[in-house]
């Protein structure tokens, strides 16, 4: 078992992992949370709220409702108090080891060319007895002081998968698809995503490649180190958006992905050799 912490999520929170299945504990409302799952998952809300924002719509998961996340789709999380309860819940994550040896077991090689993919996106699963009685039968670890063990954790991600493919067997070939990811261009996917909190390790895993060929192609195409392409980027959007004079420094410096204002103010007077302060005043 291990304790987790999320990117930008705020401190009053605890998040257990237990083989790939988290419990997490939200005691405050959060700005929202930049979240960018490797694996495909499941996300039940056991009580509060929790809102799913994509850029062009809002998902509302209230409690007793399960969503089902792509692997490697990007969206933000907002983890709520809902009619006086803190946000709780259970999030299933399936790895591509675990699909593997599930595909072998349950011979789904019979299912995978009937059907087309799902459309790309969250899904929000309707209620089934299935739904139902998986997330009732975890319900006990939501006390950190109650541990499950392993091969018991591995039995509740089989049961999440035959639920999900007794909602849609086009489940099968979307998330049996274990073919390697299709390279895709690197600078369009870094000014793309160059304000969200992502490792140069997590950049190159999106982009299909290992880190040693995400490093050698960037070569290819900047004389910079990606990290500092990253942070040159960022002070750049950083500089347009403090010239329309109506923004705080901090508020811009969260908004181009600094983590702190002062990590912002440091590297902008690095690179420009003024402060922030004063291209607001310009």
């Amino acid at each position: 078992m291990a304790i987790d912490q999320e990117e930008n999520c705020g401190p009053m929170k605890l998040i257990f992992n237990y083989n790939n299945v988290f419990y997490s504990f939200f005691y405050d409302d959060l700005t929202g949370c930049i979240h960018r799952s490797r694996e495909f998952a499941l996300n039940y809300v056991y009580s509060g709220e929790m809102v799913l924002d994509n850029g062009t719509e809002k998902i509302h998961v209230r409690k007793g409702e399960c969503v089902f996340i792509p692997r490697d789709h990007h969206i933000v999380m907002h983890k709520k108090t809902c009619e006086g309860e803190r946000y709780c819940g259970i999030f299933l994550m399936f790895t591509r080891t675990f699909l593997r040896e599930m595909y072998g077991k349950l011979s789904l090689n019979k299912l995978k060319g009937k059907h087309e993919k799902l459309e790309p996106g969250v899904i929000k699963l309707p209620k089934t007895v299935e739904l139902a009685s998986l997330f009732a039968s975890m319900t006990p670890y939501l006390d950190p002081d109650v541990k499950p063990k392993d091969n018991f954790m591995e039995l509740k991600l089989q049961e999440g998968l035959m639920a999900l493919l007794a909602i849609d067997e086009r489940f099968v070939p979307t998330m049996f698809d274990f073919n390697e990811p299709w390279k895709i261009d690197i600078l369009s996917f870094m000014e793309e995503n160059y304000m969200c909190e992502l490792s140069i390790e997590e950049i190159a895993h999106y982009t299909g490649r290992s880190l040693a060929t995400f490093k050698r192609d960037f070569r290819k195409i900047s004389d910079l180190t990606p990290e500092k392409w990253l942070i040159k980027k960022r002070l750049q959007r950083g500089y347009e958006l403090l010239q329309g004079g109506a923004r705080k420094v901090v508020e811009v410096a969260d908004e181009v992905g600094f983590r702190s204002a002062s990590h912002f103010s440091t590297a902008f007077k690095k690179e420009y050799g003024i402060a922030p302060t004063a291209v607001i005043r310009e």
